[in-house]
């Protein structure tokens, strides 16, 4: 499962990247927005699809908006969750995010990387798989900060 977020300024984005996906035959779940609100507030969908990937453990979430930043430090407040960022090439920064950090959401910045590219960054974040060893060690220091 994918579960998928976004605010007003990721909402376009996010309709187009449903589709794709759905496409190449991946279960999604829209966490919302589902009008496009100029007054809405990320934290609003973020969170509450953080939460359900958190809930889901074989599941992942992307979330969208502007600049993809504080979606990303949204996300990153649920315990659990590892959020990175990715505005666009290098794509090698999307599959990284997964098989160093084993990142298990995708902050996009709808403000700065074309359709395309979103879509070959997400690809290959999702076709990504976590490599373990040095990097869980990493991982598993960083965890131990989490407070909530």
């Amino acid at each position: 499962m994918i579960y998928i977020a976004s605010d007003h300024a990721g909402f376009y984005l996010k309709k187009r990247l449903i589709k794709y996906l759905e496409i190449k035959g991946y279960e999604i779940f829209d966490c919302g927005a589902y009008e496009l609100d100029e007054a809405d507030d990320y934290p609003d969908f973020i969170i509450p699809c953080a939460k359900k990937v958190i809930a889901d453990k074989a599941s992942v979430g992307i979330v969208i908006g502007g600049s993809g930043q504080g979606e990303a430090i949204a996300a990153n407040k649920v315990k659990g969750v590892r959020a990175a960022v990715f505005y666009g090439p290098p794509f090698d920064i999307a599959r990284l995010a997964k098989e160093h950090n084993d990142a298990n959401v995708l902050s996009l910045g709808a403000r700065f990387v074309s359709d395309d590219d979103a879509k070959r960054g997400v690809t290959l974040w999702l076709a990504a798989k976590f490599e373990g060893g040095r990097h869980q060690r990493r991982i598993d220091k960083i965890s131990k900060e989490e407070l909530l």
